[in-house]
């Protein structure tokens, strides 16, 4: 594991860090796809967990969640709005629009659903992390953010990989797997008013060139 802020530890993944999965004060935020099971599991191997907490209730997001709670005995947690996604009366990718191809691969990573025994909302703590609601690119889709730092786990409201080419490049989510951009804008926003000195994406690397991320949120369309 690579250490990404104080206390924050990224799992590894080679070549980069496409989908990850970060530890915190023996909290796992996010749990990758099914498709990492080797790669998650051998990281976890030696590592004391006392929760699984989700940014939101996607394919590459959840996909472990159920099999590293139950394997663990740990509680779930994740916010009130992906709940019924969680737990499965709702299509975890149900609000994407998608043509069959990339519907296939993604319901090839999503993991089965599993209870949800800790609903989350705006306010809430986890690991000395305050829980931000930031929809738009799902419904219950939140970051986490440690005030006394600035630090931001801050899930899929932006990514700092470029999908084709594999380079860091900061962005929004693809308007594909975002149900609604405009408010996920809004979202990215909320979360520029934090002032934040660290951004850990769900995808890329960290976000450290804060004066970047301000201009990339100057930039963004007004909605």
């Amino acid at each position: 594991m690579k250490t990404v802020a104080p206390g924050v530890e990224r799992f590894d993944q080679f070549p980069m860090p496409i989908m990850n999965v970060y530890l915190a004060d023996g909290v796992m935020f996010d749990a990758a796809s099914s498709w990492d099971r080797r790669r998650i599991g051998r990281q976890l191997r030696n590592t004391p967990l006392t929760m699984v907490t989700l940014t939101h209730v996607h394919p590459d997001h959840q996909g472990l969640a159920r099999d590293i709670c139950l394997g663990r005995g740990i509680p779930l947690a994740c916010h009130a709005e992906d709940v019924d996604a969680m737990e499965g009366t709702r299509p975890v990718s149900g609000e994407q629009t998608m043509n069959p191809i990339v519907a296939k691969l993604q319901a090839s990573w999503e993991g089965p659903p599993h209870k949800v025994d800790t609903i989350l909302n705006e306010g809430d703590e986890v690991a000395g992390f305050k829980v931000i609601h930031t929809p738009g690119h799902a419904r219950g889709h939140v970051v986490y953010w440690r005030e006394s730092d600035g630090t931001v786990i801050c899930g899929d409201i932006i990514r700092n990989i470029n999908y084709f080419t594999g380079k860091t490049e900061l962005g929004q989510p693809p308007d594909a797997f975002t149900y609604d951009p405009a408010e996920n804008r809004r979202s990215i926003r909320k979360v520029a008013e934090l002032n934040p000195t660290v951004l850990l994406p769900g995808h890329g690397p960290a976000v450290t060139d804060i004066a970047g991320f301000e201009k990339f949120v100057e930039a963004l369309p007004q909605d």
